[in-house]
């Protein structure tokens, strides 16, 4: 086993720093899937564009939630690696994959018997809806796919290695660009397919990405000590999937509360007219580019403090976590200085309405305010999931989204009767605010009091062997 009985605090932030660029990379190409079925779209008609863009509505808030759900391997794994029991990965590894197997087929199910009807409840017209009806029954075909590609790389997350993530993103991207562009504008001879296109490259991508990842967790000798296969294909354990989902759940429950929020306050502003909802679309479409650098920090950091717990040294995991919270800061100041120099520039790329520009800015620069507790409190999240502690931070950041964040929008957009009036969709976005430094504040108590509980100051007791501090980690 490992010893780190010292903190080089250079050497842990270039190692976080080396482990959450290539997780950034890979996010970013996992939303440039959709983005670019958006854009594909657009080229091909105004009917295709809607369609594929309230289709994405409908599956992306599936995709985040079994991703959430499947991640809660990856501290499992990390603390299981520190220790090097490679052996007891094993049938945690074949249990998620099994987790994976069912999340995917009741996302497709979902998708293909349900969202049809979701659509007919909304006012879009008839050929939008058949258009986005059947792009979704093509999408549908590549959940089980991408489910499994999210397990196999919470697996190898957890190993502390990232960069498959990264390169098998890629190429899902490719895959989804090229059959897009040969499906959607025709190429080659082939005819239009136009939405339905969009959703065929989608799940080509989905499953691109879970093959070459099952390929590559099966020759690359970084995952061999694990012998996944070793002792066969263990049937689905109940006891293990339910040590899972304790973990992973959470998670899961968290990051789909965090994007429902938004679809709601999207809904709630819609009667402010065309132009305040395009630049409040714009406004968020940037802020979650943005929201990549922290959200893939606080994954990095799941992975180093589990490790460290793993290693026996609960020390160095407080450490590291509290030195992950400096580089949250650090991400903060660079997203909010790229939105000071450059939002217009940024803006111009997506549209030419002057009016819309100039409302996006003012709400862009809103979320200046807020770049610091959204980092931090990505950050924090992550580390206190490093200590497997999913459910506080469930709690914690439902009621800081929700009762918090929707309440005071909600409050401070409508105004209260004739008493106040209200200030329209800054005051939405001034509830954002208030909601992520509410999470930030929360999980920063949480982090402390579950730090100290597995590490206490050295004041607060005698220096005891790290095998005595923390205990051997049991799924």
């Amino acid at each position: 086993m490992s010893a780190l009985p010292d903190f080089n605090r250079k050497a842990a932030s270039a190692s976080l720093i080396r482990m959450s660029l290539p997780i950034l990379v890979g996010q970013l190409a996992q939303m440039g899937i959709s983005t670019g079925n958006v854009i594909l779209a657009g080229h091909s008609s105004t009917v295709d564009l809607a369609a594929v863009s309230l289709g994405a509505s409908l599956w992306v808030p599936l995709l985040v939630l079994m991703n959430g759900i499947l991640m809660g391997l990856t501290p499992v794994i990390a603390q299981l690696f520190g220790a090097r029991r490679f052996a007891d990965m094993r049938d945690p590894v074949q249990q998620n994959c099994w987790i994976a197997l069912c999340c995917g087929v009741i996302a497709a199910l979902l998708i293909y018997a349900v969202a049809p009807s979701l659509l007919a409840l909304m006012s879009v017209p008839d050929e939008v809806q058949e258009a986005a009806t059947r792009y979704l029954h093509m999408v549908a075909f590549g959940m089980p796919g991408l489910a499994l590609y999210f397990a196999l790389r919470a697996w190898s997350d957890g190993l502390n290695h990232t960069r498959p993530g990264l390169w098998i993103s890629l190429l899902g991207l490719t895959a989804s660009v090229v059959v897009g562009i040969l499906l959607v504008s025709g190429v080659a001879g082939l005819p239009r397919f136009g939405a339905v296109g969009c959703g065929i490259a989608s799940a080509v991508s989905m499953w691109v990405s879970c093959l070459c990842m099952w390929r590559y967790v099966a020759k690359v000798k970084v995952y061999r000590p694990v012998e996944v296969w070793k002792d066969g294909l263990h049937p689905p354990r109940l006891s293990s999937i339910i040590a899972l989902l304790k973990v992973g759940l959470p998670i899961g429950v968290a990051v789909f509360s965090e994007v429902t929020m938004f679809s709601v306050i999207a809904l709630l502003i819609s009667v402010y007219g065309t132009v305040t909802i395009a630049a409040h679309e714009l406004a968020l479409n940037i802020t979650g580019v943005l929201f990549m650098v922290p959200m893939s920090l606080g994954i990095a950091l799941t992975i180093r403090v589990g490790t460290r717990l793993g290693e026996q040294q609960p020390r160095v995991a407080r450490k590291e976590a509290w030195n992950g919270m400096l580089l949250a800061v650090l991400g903060a100041l660079i997203n909010a200085s790229i939105i000071w120099f450059f939002a217009r520039q940024i803006l111009a790329i997506y549209t030419s309405n002057a009016d819309v520009i100039a409302l996006a800015i003012n709400l862009l620069y809103l979320t200046m305010i807020f770049q610091l507790s959204d980092s931090l409190q990505a950050g924090l999240a992550g580390a206190l999931r490093g200590y497997k502690d999913t459910r506080a931070v469930m709690l914690i950041t439902l009621t800081a989204y929700w009762p918090i964040g929707i309440g005071s929008g909600v409050l401070l957009g409508y105004g209260v009767g004739s008493a106040f009036e209200g200030f329209g969709i800054y005051g939405f976005w001034t509830g954002f605010i208030i909601s992520l430094t509410s999470a930030a504040i929360m999980l920063a108590f949480r982090l402390h009091r579950v730090a100290r509980r597995h590490a206490p100051p050295s004041w607060l007791l005698k220096e005891t062997p790290a095998s005595q501090s923390y205990p051997q980690t049991k799924l």
